[in-house]
């Protein structure tokens, strides 16, 4: 089956949910989503009123409505006014699912063929952009429950699998398999070794791997071997301590 085929049975599967779930049921489960993400939300009340991510997303609730009838420019003006009131952008085409969070809702931009399925939280500074200028598919498809870190870029008709986290201002441009973490410039992905609980999505930041920190440890321990082997060593202190800092004479500023 092409992508043209599996986007059109996404769109009819989103409006079936849609019709089903109610607007009220679907304006409640993003306010119990906010609560249960942000530790820093104390009441229904503070999240309603206060919380710019949540209210960028309804905005596109009703701008996708349009857009789906064909309403384009009212639709277009309205997302318009919606970036200027929220600082988030998302273009009334995109489909986005059930229990969106954006978190610190600002700078974030979310392209017209973007395709989010169900709890999947953003930060803020996140950008789902295009990198064609051919029409039809040219922006990333996120699996349920992906969470995307402060500033990174998922640009291009790319999938990023269920369960899989985005490490802030990470630069993905390549297909992410499910339940693997990606960090760095181009994204490097890494394969979880450990089984995500499905109904929680990983929000742990601070759980990212040094793929060019271990790579470089690698080469420094075959350059060791190699000199040891031709009996040619030259120290060049270049190590981390305890805590994980690098430390050496080469690293005096």
């Amino acid at each position: 089956m092409d992508h043209t085929s599996t986007l059109e049975i996404t769109k009819y599967q989103n409006d079936e949910l849609t019709k089903e779930v109610g607007l009220f049921q679907t304006i409640i489960e993003d306010i119990r989503c906010a609560l249960q993400r942000d530790p820093a939300a104390r009441t229904w009340f503070e999240v309603l009123f206060n919380y710019s991510g949540l209210h960028a997303i309804w905005f596109y609730r009703i701008t996708h409505w349009m857009w789906q009838h064909k309403l384009h420019f009212p639709a277009r003006w309205i997302s318009q006014f919606a970036r200027w009131l929220t600082g988030v952008e998302i273009h009334p085409g995109a489909i986005i699912g059930r229990r969106f969070f954006i978190d610190h809702g600002m700078g974030v931009v979310i392209g017209e063929t973007a395709e989010i399925g169900n709890d999947v939280t953003l930060y803020h500074g996140v950008t789902m952009g295009g990198v064609s200028l051919e029409k039809g598919k040219r922006h990333p498809t996120l699996g349920d429950r992906v969470v995307v870190g402060a500033g990174a870029k998922v640009l291009g008709a790319i999938e990023i699998g269920a369960g899989s986290r985005v490490g802030a201002n990470a630069v993905v441009v390549r297909p992410v398999p499910p339940d693997s973490v990606v960090v760095g410039i181009p994204g490097q992905i890494v394969k979880r070794t450990r089984t995500q609980d499905a109904e929680i999505p990983d929000l742990h930041h601070d759980r990212l791997p040094d793929t060019l920190g271990e790579a470089l440890r690698q080469v420094m321990a075959r350059l060791d071997r190699l000199e040891e082997e031709v009996h040619v060593h030259e120290d060049l202190h270049l190590e981390t301590n305890e805590e994980g800092y690098w430390i050496g004479s080469d690293f005096s500023i």
